[in-house]
């Protein structure tokens, strides 16, 4: 049994210019799970910087359809298949998520890639679309996605369980919604969003654009029972007191363990 490190690719919000956007991989290992890709072809640049090959990334999770998660998983398809096709890269990738979001993605590489690229769907690329509370596996783990209940897009999150028994809960980049309680209470690891402190709402405006903040973050995790609270999908002006900011904050409430990871920051969430 390998260490399960999460490597975090892009922590900010989708007009982050000083950061990239959120998304992240999972590492058991020589075998990458990604899940989004932020915005663009960003995420090459942070793959490499991250040594994460793309000839390991066999599986992939889109969390939603918006421009700052999906668009960079274009770019990963295509690299991926460019790879395949010269015999660089074996067996096949995986891409996991809610049906809208997979056709979404599909559309888009069908009017955006080369037709040698598209060949490899429903081949060596396969679309698996999920519905709310199936179950899917990665990197030898077993999870369950899970509709966030969004107010703005369909988007879907996911429960995974550690090869230590330990869950690792994804919940997408908007607030918690109590139709997700059962894949969240308990979590010993909860990715939640972060938009702004609590103090510089007025600021960021994160209840008019559908997100909370650090002290909201804090809260949820203490009445669910979270044991380790990470906090991603931030704004991007205060990244030099982010974490201690942050911390801060979350910590009025939740007295368990608080990351606020920088972009490449790597975490161990499971050891052998």
């Amino acid at each position: 049994m390998h260490d399960i490190t999460l490597t975090m690719l892009g922590t900010g919000n989708a007009a982050v210019t000083r950061c990239y956007n959120t998304c992240f991989a999972l590492r058991c290992g020589e075998e990458v799970f990604l899940t989004d890709a932020g915005g663009g072809n960003g995420i090459l640049s942070r793959l490499q910087e991250a040594q994460l090959p793309l000839t390991r990334i066999h599986e992939l999770f889109v969390t939603h359809a918006h421009t700052d998660h999906i668009l960079g998983v274009v770019w990963v398809v295509r690299m991926i298949a460019q790879a395949m096709n010269a015999g660089k890269y074996a067996g096949r990738l995986r891409v996991f998520g809610h049906e809208e979001a997979l056709e979404t993605l599909e559309w888009i590489c069908r009017r955006t890639l080369p037709g040698k690229v598209c060949a490899h769907f429903g081949g060596d690329i396969l679309l698996c679309p999920l519905a709310d509370g199936d179950a899917f596996t990665v990197l030898g783990m077993p999870g369950v996605a899970f509709d966030i209940g969004s107010t703005k897009t369909k988007q879907f999150g996911f429960r995974l369980q550690l090869p230590d028994g330990q869950r690792l809960v994804c919940l997408g980049d908007e607030p918690y919604a109590e139709r997700t309680r059962e894949h969240v209470e308990g979590a010993d690891w909860l990715l939640c969003e972060a938009f702004c402190l609590y103090a510089d709402r007025e600021r960021f405006r994160p209840y008019e654009k559908h997100h909370s903040t650090a002290l909201d973050a804090g809260r949820l995790a203490a009445q669910l029972g979270v044991r380790n609270l990470l906090l991603y999908h931030t704004e991007d002006a205060t990244l030099a007191t982010r974490k201690t900011a942050y911390t801060a904050e979350a910590s009025q409430h939740f007295a368990g363990n608080i990351l606020v990871p920088d972009d490449l920051e790597v975490v161990t969430v499971s050891q052998k």
